[in-house]
């Protein structure tokens, strides 16, 4: 048997050096492989998540955008207005006030809690619904409200979602927009009327910040219209109340 040269081994180590790296790439190629299959994979899963659930916002906008006179709304209401800065309750002077009786239901102004909602909720249940007097501090400062009959709280939770983020997302209202449950103790709506809108107004003096004269606005309904609500938002932004500024 010949013996092995210096350059026979060379060769041979060379040879075994190539066949080891084209092996490390194969099985890199492979890892790769699987790595885009698999972002791929999720990539299409996301995707399709996305477009589901536009789909389901887009079905529950569909449900809610038919005839508005199908609304049965009565027109827009302006309510005399006051109770800027008027805290009551629990950190104020009055810490023994723990319910308002407004004068208009629901209210579009008046006495309120100290410290309004300001979490990022924009549809409220019954289980989670703040005070009135928070929220009527919520109307003080831009937002408006609309307020719903308790018992379209399970077939519309869809349809509010849907129209809760479409609602945030236009410049009137500068995602101060909210749907809540009304609360019957405050007084009922009236007959045939399951939802409600109010906002608070006011004249501002931009250099001073002195509150003006202030109005209320309400608008109730028998059914619930996308475009009653952006038209209702569209006339009183978040920008015309007492303390727009506010969060």
């Amino acid at each position: 048997m010949a013996r092995e040269t210096t350059r026979d081994r060379r060769e041979r180590v060379a040879a075994m050096q190539a066949a080891q790296k084209r092996s490390e790439r194969r099985r890199l190629l492979v890892v790769i492989g699987a790595c885009v299959a698999v972002i791929a994979i999720i990539g299409a899963a996301v995707a399709w998540a996305i477009i589901g659930e536009q789909n389901k916002k887009d079905q529950a906008l569909a449900g809610i955008n038919g005839d508005i006179a199908a609304a049965s709304c009565d027109p827009v209401t302006n309510d005399p207005a006051s109770g800027s800065s008027d805290h009551v309750g629990p950190g104020t002077n009055q810490p023994g006030v723990t319910r308002i009786q407004y004068s208009t239901v629901p209210p579009s102004s008046g006495k309120h809690f100290a410290v309004p909602a300001v979490d990022s909720r924009r549809v409220y249940t019954v289980a989670d619904v703040p005070a009135v007097e928070t929220l009527v501090h919520n109307l003080e400062h831009g937002y408006t409200i609309l307020w719903y009959d308790r018992s379209v709280e399970k077939e519309q939770a869809a349809s509010f979602q849907a129209l809760a983020t479409k609602v945030n997302a236009m410049k009137e209202s500068a995602n101060k927009f909210l749907i809540v449950p009304w609360n019957p103790a405050y007084g009922a709506f009236p007959a045939g009327k399951k939802y409600a809108l109010s906002h608070w107004s006011a004249d501002v003096d931009q250099s001073t910040g002195k509150v003006g004269q202030q109005m209320g606005h309400r608008q109730l309904c028998g059914g619930l219209n996308t475009s009653v609500v952006e038209t209702f938002v569209k006339n009183h932004p978040w920008s015309s109340a007492p303390e727009p500024g506010a969060a």
